[in-house]
């Protein structure tokens, strides 16, 4: 069993395609999978497209499809095999979520280890 990491709201982390690209992402439990802007997911080259997810939206009452695609992502010098959705996050402060997926059985989330990090890149 692995020990639980306690990660901020934003830690620096890696996402692994063909190439390497290093960004910030948010890390929120309330995500239940894992997603990557389309801009960083084509510099990392990311792909194929493995199928398509439905994602909803409780506050518009809405749903999306979004393209999933198998990735690598390293947290704290762990890399994880997982699966991430792709969507236009252009408009949000962070180009990656990182969500239960990621963080079931391997991470604490503390709001007080990296907040000033937060609230400065969150404007």
């Amino acid at each position: 069993m692995n020990k639980k990491e306690i990660v901020g709201l934003v830690e620096k982390i890696k996402i692994i395609g063909q190439k390497e690209i290093e960004t910030y992402a948010l890390f929120d439990s309330g995500a239940r999978s894992t997603s990557v802007d389309t801009r960083l997911a084509a510099k990392a080259r990311l792909g194929p497209i493995i199928k398509t997810t439905r994602i909803k939206n409780p506050s518009l009452k809405s749903e999306t499809r979004r393209p999933v695609v198998k990735a690598k992502i390293q947290i704290l010098n762990r890399i994880f095999d997982t699966e991430v959705n792709i969507q236009d996050r252009s408009h949000m402060s962070f180009p990656v979520i990182v969500g239960r997926n990621i963080l079931r059985g391997n991470f604490i989330i503390d709001p007080y280890k990296n907040h000033k990090l937060y609230k400065k890149m969150k404007k």
